[in-house]
């Protein structure tokens, strides 16, 4: 269970004590993935960013306790695209994962979940390969590793070898081969 105190004034106005709800929520969802941004990012945060940080909190947790979300408001796309990847995360193995799934879950549309990303200048889909190539990328370091190339593909969601060697090599530079042979050496030498 999380435990958010806002004033109650700014999330019901006119109306006070405290409001509970599903965890699962979308909206909840939302709320608690910005409060764990805002958190994280506190500290750096000028004046300006922290009443932002503020409002955003406030629309989610009004979202929260009127049991809907205003999409369209652009204070919650860092929020929206916060609890996105949070979810990516969380299922890159999955191969239904796509934005539209995520849209479905988070209860927004797929073009609202796109502006959250565009104001950040990068697609969700592109986190979500970015981040399954970081995964990858891991498994074939592992000093345990147990699995192929093909099987780190595979797992990782890509069509096949030839789709991951490329990607790979688009992102890192060299074959996925080449990068395991590579930190194999570094750490024997080491």
């Amino acid at each position: 269970m999380q435990v958010l105190v806002l004033p109650a004034a700014e999330v019901r106005p006119g109306r006070g004590g405290p409001a509970s709800g599903p965890a699962g929520t979308a909206e909840v969802r939302l709320l608690t993935a910005h409060a764990a941004m805002v958190g994280r990012m506190l500290d750096r945060l000028g004046p300006a960013g922290v009443d932002a940080a503020r409002g955003t909190l406030a629309e989610l947790a009004r979202a929260v306790a009127g049991g809907g979300l205003d999409d369209v408001e652009p204070l919650l796309s860092p929020a929206l695209a916060q609890a996105a990847r949070d979810l990516a995360d969380r299922r890159l193995t999955d191969s239904a994962l796509s934005p539209s799934v995520l849209a479905r879950e988070l209860n927004v549309s797929l073009r609202t979940l796109q502006r959250a990303f565009a104001r950040e200048g990068r697609p969700l889909s592109t986190y979500i390969r970015r981040r399954r190539l970081e995964e990858a990328c891991r498994e074939l370091v592992a000093s345990h590793r147990r699995m192929t190339v093909s099987e780190i593909a595979a797992r990782w969601q890509f069509a096949d070898s030839g789709h991951f060697a490329r990607a790979f090599r688009k992102y890192y530079g060299r074959t996925p081969t080449d990068y395991a042979a590579t930190a194999v050496r570094e750490t024997d030498a080491a």
